[in-house]
């Protein structure tokens, strides 16, 4: 370049070369301090999992009674400071169903949780069959207890991935048989490509209807003896819910139990109790099963209604009983004389008579 043999078209060139090759080294350079954050999060992660337990293996015990109970449970949620369910306790028998209700925050979907195994409780026991969630394990109390989540969360996968709640080999005839239990099997035959339908992350592609129902079969999925069911019913249709109720029913009948718990009342259709969360603990409570009757009547029915009592005498009727009266009194002293007008000792009789029948005496003219 100093004895003018490269041209500027030869320095540019070269200048962008030199960029081009040291852009990696640069970039390098950049994510070190990441690289750096990277290789000890590696390292307390496997220091964390090496300190960690294996899971004991525990004695399989025999298939669970459809038996739930809760003794003086106390559960906080995840980071909470204070507990949201207080000394709860109760209990569910087979064939039995229950429902939960109350107002929002009041305890009813951490309750729901922790009768799942979702949260352990900080005091108290949650038993099912008389053993407690922990003497099955997580995988096989999951086998037992189907729970319905307040917020439906699907995965990616298909249908039946979802609804086998992503096992590896799904049973096909386990998966359509919830489905067919939950009546979610046509809709889910409407589906492109039925039961290998691709849900999407969080099910996007999907309806809330849709989604609700996928995960009610996924609670029914391998006949659980127990089903927990959060806001079953927030968004199905009629016939969605006439689906719930159906599905309650046959699980009742085959000698299982539901826990429900709901805002709305015709969630509690098939529901045996209902509880009302009241200060952290559900208080048993009783339903309505009737609505108030209107305060105006049919026409028919008041057509067919008794005439109402006569009217009571006038002024005039009760005046003609009072002389009547004042008569029979005026014969018994006087006997049976009538007074003549403007005899003084007559009207002295009169009054006499008047108050004698407890009438006022009448006036006496001016003479």
């Amino acid at each position: 370049a100093l004895r003018g043999e490269v041209t500027p078209g030869v320095v540019i060139a070269g200048s962008i070369l030199l960029g081009r090759a040291l852009a990696p080294i640069d970039q390098a350079v950049g994510y070190w301090p990441r690289l750096q954050l990277a290789v000890v999060g590696w390292r307390s992660l496997g220091q964390l999992l090496g300190e960690t337990p294996p899971e004991p293996v525990r004695t399989s015990l025999p298939p669970p009674r459809a038996i739930l109970e809760a003794q003086s449970v106390t559960v906080a949620p995840p980071g909470a400071r204070y507990a949201v369910v207080r000394q709860a306790s109760l209990r569910l028998n087979p064939g039995q169903a229950a429902g939960i209700a109350g107002v929002s925050a009041s305890g009813k979907s951490t309750l729901a949780r922790a009768l799942a195994g979702v949260w352990r409780p900080l005091g108290g026991s949650v038993r099912l069959d008389g053993a407690e969630l922990d003497h099955y394990g997580a995988a096989e109390a999951g086998r037992h207890i189907g729970y319905l989540p307040q917020e439906v969360v699907l995965f990616e996968g298909t249908v039946a991935e979802n609804i086998a709640r992503m096992a590896p080999r799904p049973d096909a005839a386990a998966v359509v048989e919830a489905a067919r239990r939950t009546g979610a099997h046509e809709m889910i035959l409407r589906l492109p490509g039925g039961y290998d339908f691709q849900v999407a992350a969080g099910g996007a592609a999907l309806s809330g209807g849709q989604r609700q129902r996928i995960a009610l079969a996924r609670a029914f999925y391998g006949a659980p003896v127990v089903v927990i069911m959060d806001e079953p019913d927030s968004n199905l249709d009629a016939e969605g819910t006439l689906a719930l109720a159906r599905a309650v029913r046959d699980l009742k009948a085959r000698g299982g139990a539901a826990l429900i718990v709901a805002h709305r009342q015709g969630a509690f259709a098939q529901c045996d109790r209902v509880y009302l969360m009241e200060n952290g603990r559900p208080v048993p409570a009783r339903m309505r099963r009737r609505a108030a009757p209107s305060r105006q009547r049919p026409a028919a029915e008041a057509a067919r209604a008794p005439a109402p009592p006569a009217a009571r005498p006038g002024a005039e009727a009760r005046s003609g009983v009072r002389d009547r009266r004042i008569a029979r009194a005026i014969e018994r002293v006087v006997g049976a004389r009538a007074p003549a007008a403007g005899d003084d000792g007559a009207e002295a009789v009169a009054a006499s008579a008047a108050g004698e029948a407890g009438a006022a005496p009448a006036p006496r003219p001016g003479r």
